[in-house]
């Protein structure tokens, strides 16, 4: 007999079928919704930290800890879609190997240590103060008032929005900074 698509067709089907009578009949299980990871979590709403588009995310969290991150679909940007960054970014909150704690390495010393969280920020205050203290110019070389520094430079972040952005440049701007640069112009 010659083996056509169809005949094959209609001995396996047969087999099959053969099969499923020779085995019993199979009583169906109740079906019922799986219960889903974030069902009881804590949904907020916050913008991706990649890029300056400005995506939208929802962050689910359950005791404290991150367990799912998605596109936000009100948001008017990405509807709910991200780009491969921004889909991976609850893995990079989740990684073992991911640095939490400030590190600071004196001069000279080949080791980094761990600081606390507020050792970290008076550091850098009283850094900032000094840099600021030493090259501080209340006048130019033609006796104009300038009140600034040249030995302090800033460059925003694009995860800040707007008000974001206008408080952090009148801060720096108060401090006399003149080299204020925003990444999104870079």
């Amino acid at each position: 007999m010659e083996i056509s698509r169809r005949n094959f067709l209609k001995f396996s089907g047969g087999a099959v079928a053969a099969g499923a009578v020779g085995a019993g009949v199979v009583a169906p299980e109740e079906a019922r919704a799986a219960a889903l990871p974030i069902r009881d979590a804590k949904a907020t709403t916050t913008i991706c930290p990649y890029c300056a588009v400005g995506c939208g995310i929802v962050v689910h969290t359950k005791g404290g800890k991150v367990i799912n991150t998605e596109g936000d679909p009100a948001h008017p940007i990405n509807e709910g879609t991200l780009c491969s960054k921004g889909a991976s970014l609850y893995q990079w909150i989740n990684n073992p190997t991911r640095i939490t704690k400030p590190r600071y390495r004196a001069a000279g010393a080949k080791e980094w240590q761990e600081l606390e969280w507020d050792d970290a920020i008076d550091r850098i205050a009283k850094l900032v103060k000094k840099s600021r203290d030493e090259s501080f110019k209340k006048k130019n070389a033609k006796g104009q008032v300038v009140n600034r520094t040249d030995a302090i430079a800033s460059v925003g972040s694009a995860a800040l929005d707007n008000e974001e952005c206008y408080l952090l440049q009148k801060w720096l701007r108060s401090l006399g900074l003149v080299y204020i640069e925003h990444q999104a112009r870079i």
